[in-house]
């Protein structure tokens, strides 16, 4: 009796192995969601990142007309990825603002001057302040903003052409 006592605490290891296993072959979604979609954009005022780009702030994101606003770096791969897609937006008429992140001005006009610009604004978040405002969790990211400055969509990661047309979608219905 006492013996198979001795292998009570065995099984439970053994137990919980398989039950950590399970966990990790089967993991929860890792994706961090904003808790700012349906609600209003934080306020914020960002410089310029670019000559002949004029900053980004909040209050232009409440003009009537809605936007997306990407969240990019210029070391970011998909970002580079997911530049052609912006483009292609930007030609249906779709207007697109952006926010570098912890980059630098020369850095981002290499990007932009390799990669296509279709950025109305930039604005420089060098300490990712607004990023982190917005609850983006990396780059690429981008919100659908509304006329009235409500977010009403985030799309994690790199944008890619067969979701080019559900964006563009999103878009129209948010007018």
């Amino acid at each position: 009796m006492r013996r198979g006592l001795l292998w009570i605490p065995l099984g439970i290891f053994a137990l919980l192995l398989v039950v950590a296993a399970f966990a990790l072959r089967n993991p929860a979604d890792p994706t961090i969601r904003s808790r700012l979609v349906g609600k209003p954009m934080p306020d914020f005022a960002l410089a310029p990142s670019q000559p002949g780009h004029p900053g980004l702030a909040a209050a232009d994101l409440r003009r009537g007309q809605p936007r997306l606003v990407n969240v990019f770096a210029s070391w970011c791969v998909p970002c580079r990825i997911e530049a052609p897609v912006l483009t292609m937006l930007k030609q249906r008429g779709v207007p697109i603002d952006a926010i570098a992140v912890r980059d630098r001005p020369e850095d981002v006009a290499a990007f932009l001057a390799d990669n296509g610009d279709p950025f109305e604004r930039i604005g420089d978040d060098p300490r990712t302040r607004v990023q982190f405002a917005l609850g983006s969790s990396g780059v690429p990211e981008t919100f659908l903003v509304d006329g009235r400055g409500i977010i009403r969509l985030q799309h994690i990661g790199p944008i890619n052409a067969d979701e080019a047309d559900d964006i563009y979608r999103a878009w129209r219905d948010a007018k």
